[in-house]
């Protein structure tokens, strides 16, 4: 029974080794090569593609900006049972380890092969990588074996006398090579996962992005006013600092595009293509305004909202250009990792300020927000308007080409809804009795908030008093003092756009086009 179980110990540690090898020379091949063939990135962006909405939702929702953490450790551990698993049957049988390894080669290569972006080539380190995987396996099942020490065991059985103590001497070589070999294979593991780490970090564009020198804007939009900011602890900013800034897209690893190798082209049902350069961005007129950008997970009271100082070129003007034809409805953009997003040519064209983006409140974009350029149309939700690590703009209809998240059910046309927010007092908070600042932000990006209601206990609305904004594309500070007497209360509000309209009090989920209803919060009164 011991002998059994250290077998299977065995097989497990030898199937997890060599899937560790597999993954660390796949990882310094690719850092070799450029390759985008990462096996582990592929399978969980393969993964994030065929997620089912509603648990896209909860992910983002639970996770936040840690949900690709969440996948890929969810993909690790996934892929550590199936390796233990095929080194316990390799153990029995080495052709059912290839077998196993051929299979995790296999889904490594599809996922590479599926990827919007990616090149037959991008296989060449998840079949390099699957290579050293079986060699590492079959030497350490080979390793394990007693009856591949040497011969003389065999020798004193075939005398009838007793061999339990040759078995046990032959199992204590095997048990050494065992660990030698395992020593082995893990070190060159480590060292191929190590090195392919550093190799990578080359094309890494944080250096490049450090020498963008971004030059002045040419329309300068309205500056915040001083009353944009209300002096209430705990209340969102007015702009919101970059490293602060929600991030959510698919990208399991961020694109690195050096700025002197983008290019933007722009084709499709257009009387003439366009193709330019960073350096021919940044040569017209650029224009830096406030906008407020929301992403349609955004529950309820929710974070996935904030305001930034943008500096960028006017995609009305780049549109004009190129000569938009007739029946032409949608604008396809294209991020360099495939992902594609669907807006409406009429938005951009009404004279607000869409813009294709290179600066963020005074810097060139993070990485993370799509450097070296991106797409921003205010009052659009960002998966029908900002495109991050733009490449591409086709002109289309709405009829011929289904972009990314339409393909999954989101709406086409998604204008961002009227909503508001309570910062402070935080939910369960424990306040004081007496004068207590209720207070938070609204946002109708390209309507403008004109009203902030709040009430306490189901009871009268009333008027919150609201901060200036320098146009309708921002949110908007509010704050309400509330007279607060001991006891546990709840605490609502709701805003009313420029347009008249107010946000409803039924509660929609996420899906197919954003989250609306009042935000509440429940607090104890001292």
């Amino acid at each position: 029974m011991a002998g059994t179980a250290a077998r299977l110990l065995a097989g497990a540690v030898a199937g997890l080794l060599a899937a560790a090898t597999a993954l660390g020379v796949a990882q310094f091949v690719a850092g070799i090569t450029g390759s985008a063939g990462v096996p582990v990135i592929a399978v969980g962006s393969a993964a994030i593609d065929l997620t089912p909405v509603p648990v896209k939702d909860f992910a983002i929702q639970h996770f936040g900006s840690d949900d690709k953490l969440v996948l890929l450790s969810g993909i690790v551990v996934v892929l550590a049972v199936f390796a233990a698993g095929t080194g316990i049957m390799a153990m029995r049988r080495r052709v059912f380890g290839l077998v196993g390894l051929a299979v995790f080669g296999a889904i490594g290569v599809a996922a590479i092969l599926t990827r919007p972006v990616t090149r037959p080539v991008d296989v060449v380190p998840t079949l390099i990588g699957v290579a050293f995987g079986a060699l590492a396996l079959m030497l350490l099942v080979r390793s394990h074996s007693p009856a591949e020490t040497t011969t003389s065991d065999t020798t004193s059985d075939t005398t009838g006398s007793d061999t339990t103590g040759s078995d046990t001497t032959a199992a204590r070589p095997a048990r050494r090579r065992f660990l030698l070999a395992a020593a082995g294979t893990a070190a060159v593991a480590a060292v191929g996962a190590g090195l392919g780490e550093v190799l990578l970090r080359r094309f890494n564009v944080t250096s490049a992005r450090a020498l963008v020198a971004l030059p002045g804007p040419k329309i300068i939009g309205p500056l915040p006013p001083s009353g944009a900011q209300l002096a209430i602890p705990g209340i969102s900013r007015f702009t919101t600092p970059n490293a602060s800034f929600y991030r959510v897209d698919t990208a399991l690893m961020l694109p690195q595009i050096p700025p002197d190798q983008w290019r933007l082209r722009v084709h499709g049902m257009v009387a003439k293509e366009l193709d330019i350069t960073f350096e021919d961005l940044l040569k017209r007129p650029l224009t830096e305004a406030d906008i407020t950008i929301t992403c349609v997970s955004n529950q309820v009271g929710g974070p996935y909202i904030g305001n930034a100082r943008w500096l960028g070129a006017s995609l009305g003007a780049l549109l004009r250009e190129a000569g938009v034809k007739r029946g032409a409805d949608q604008i396809l953009s294209t991020s360099s990792d495939g992902w594609t997003c669907g807006t409406p040519v009429e938005a951009v064209m009404d004279g607000r300020n869409a813009l294709i983006a290179v600066g963020m409140n005074g810097q060139p974009l993070p990485i993370a927000h799509g450097f070296p350029a991106r797409m921003l149309v205010p009052g659009l939700y960002g998966y029908v308007s900002a495109t991050k690590w733009l490449v591409d703009i086709e002109l289309t209809t709405f009829a011929a080409q289904h972009p990314y998240w339409v393909q999954r059910g989101y709406t086409a046309q998604a204008p961002i809804k009227t909503e508001s927010r309570i910062d402070v007092p935080k939910p369960l908070q424990q306040v004081k009795a007496g004068r207590t600042a209720v207070a938070g932000v609204a946002w109708a990006q390209h309507r403008g908030i004109d009203r902030v209601q709040v009430r306490a206990d189901s009871g009268a609305w009333h008027d919150a008093e609201l901060a200036e904004v320098p146009g309708i594309d921002t949110w908007r500070q509010w704050v309400w003092q509330w007279d607060a007497t001991p006891g546990l209360h709840q605490l609502e509000v709701k805003a009313t756009d420029a347009t008249g309209a107010t946000q409803p009090s039924r509660r929609v989920p996420i899906f197919p086009n954003g989250a609306t209803g009042w935000d509440s919060v429940t607090v104890t009164v001292t």
